[in-house]
């Protein structure tokens, strides 16, 4: 069976469950007696257990014994007659709340699901696929929600109040994390879950779901090996991080890998590899490590690759100071709407490192620094593809010179379900780094650039 196959299966079966879930919790309103009784329950085990539910010193077996205990007690002394089917939907609903993450964990759990957005208390959305779908479950209350983001960032060592109401965090598989309370979320609570892939996907993977083709995965193949420094640019949620770890994966084993990232993602299957992850200051604003800060301590650990999760700030600069001098192969990620606009914004960002640099000097930095650049974009399908592969050519004047090496093409033959036409084709211009790969022994077929035939009208 192909993996599409398994992952449409995947999918329906798990469609298939959560409608099923949904529609026993459609029945539990705000009217119904044992949603009320369930709330007084779920407050007096948090009034009971106080602290101690986001002790992190504690064992998972000694809370999980302590919440069994404490609501059995609870249910009794509240003297409802429930049925034990009643008993034990109300107890498992309460236990995931304290131990997991409430309404959402079965989201967490579910494999089709990329994030979760919790907007407020009954309005929770989530990601399948590339499309986004309104849920029905619900938090029980604003204090309820306030309860599980409290015990995602006590996990960490983190805390959020109205004199910190902003959070970033990940959760213990590695999943991102971000959340607002009040005076800045209007609305109540807002959380962000973008899921961690345990399996993540493979350049095979990426071909069979059209984000690339052979032949765009067999040049950057070889422009990692041939020491290249690229970056990826594309918007949110574009797979940016998913494409920088397969670049990664085809970096040679007896290199040193040093990654630097805000949260930490990428999942190298090589041995010699370093990961740094940058941290946020204190409850008195000290201590804080920036990724510039780690950038820089980063040519001191005698890196032969250097790979940064997201460029965004200051740390661009020196960035581009270490593909100038002599860490060829370096990968990183931008924010952009284009391979032009991503050069702009690398402009900037240099700009806000303080440096009284002029505008041109940067443009020939980046021009000098910069190999390659491959865009991805979202479909209106969902889908995420590389649009554009672009080579830095150089300068003309003071403008940095692009030349699109593979490019996307809306008149291709429609390859998905949704009908969305086109996928990347070669432009049928050789990059100019095509002879030092050769030099270097590396085979570049001329049929790997290859223009493909005009559709006629």
């Amino acid at each position: 069976m192909k993996l599409s196959d398994r992952v449409k299966r995947a999918r329906q079966e798990s469609n298939e469950v959560i409608d099923l879930t949904d529609q026993a919790i459609k029945r539990l309103d705000t009217d119904d007696p044992i949603a009320e009784f369930k709330l007084r329950v779920q407050e007096g085990l948090h009034q009971r257990l106080g602290p101690s539910a986001f002790d992190t010193d504690r064992s998972e077996s000694d809370l999980r014994r302590s919440v069994v205990e404490e609501l059995e007690k609870l249910i009794d002394e509240e003297g409802t007659s429930l049925s034990q089917v009643e008993r034990e939907r109300i107890a498992a609903d309460i236990s995931e709340d304290i131990l997991g993450h409430g309404p959402v964990q079965r989201f967490l759990d579910d494999p089709t699901v990329t994030e979760v957005m919790v907007n407020s208390t009954d309005l929770i959305y989530v990601e399948r696929a590339g499309k986004l779908e309104r849920t029905t479950s619900r938090f029980l209350s604003d204090e309820h929600l306030r309860r599980v983001i409290d015990r995602v960032v006590a996990a960490i060592g983190r805390r959020i109040d109205e004199s910190s109401p902003m959070v970033d965090a990940r959760l213990d598989d590695g999943s991102r994390v971000n959340a607002v309370i009040p005076p800045l979320a209007v609305d109540g609570p807002a959380l962000t879950i973008r899921k961690f892939s345990r399996d993540p996907y493979g350049a095979d993977e990426l071909i069979e779901f059209g984000s690339l083709t052979p032949e765009v995965v067999d040049l950057i193949k070889t422009c990692v090996e041939g020491r290249l420094n690229i970056l990826i640019t594309g918007g949110t949620g574009t797979g940016k991080t998913t494409l920088l770890n397969v670049l990664s994966s085809f970096i040679p084993e007896d290199q040193r890998i040093v990654t630097i990232e805000d949260a930490v993602e990428l999942q190298l299957h090589q041995d010699h590899v370093v990961r740094l992850e940058s941290r946020p200051s204190n409850i008195e604003g000290r201590g804080e490590i920036t990724i510039r800060d780690l950038v820089r301590n980063s040519l001191r650990m005698r890196p032969d690759r250097i790979v940064i999760g997201e460029v965004r700030g200051a740390e661009a600069l020196d960035m581009l100071q270490a593909m100038n001098t002599g860490h060829e192969g370096s990968l990183s990620t931008l924010h952009s709407n284009s391979p032009r606009d991503g050069l702009s914004r690398l402009e900037t960002m240099v700009l806000m490192s303080g440096m009284d640099i002029p505008v041109t000097a940067i443009r020939e930095y980046i021009s000098s620094a910069l190999d390659l650049i491959i865009h991805l974009s979202r479909m209106k399908d969902g889908s995420r593809r590389a649009t554009q592969v672009t080579e830095v050519v150089g300068m003309e004047g003071d403008v940095v010179t692009l030349q699109d090496i593979f490019q996307y093409d809306y008149r291709a033959k429609p390859q998905t379900e949704d009908g969305l036409a086109g996928r990347i084709v070669p432009s049928g211009i050789r990059p100019s780094f095509a002879g030092h790969l050769e030099d270097l022994g590396y085979d570049l077929s001329s049929a790997l650039f290859q223009e493909a035939p005009k559709r006629r009208r």
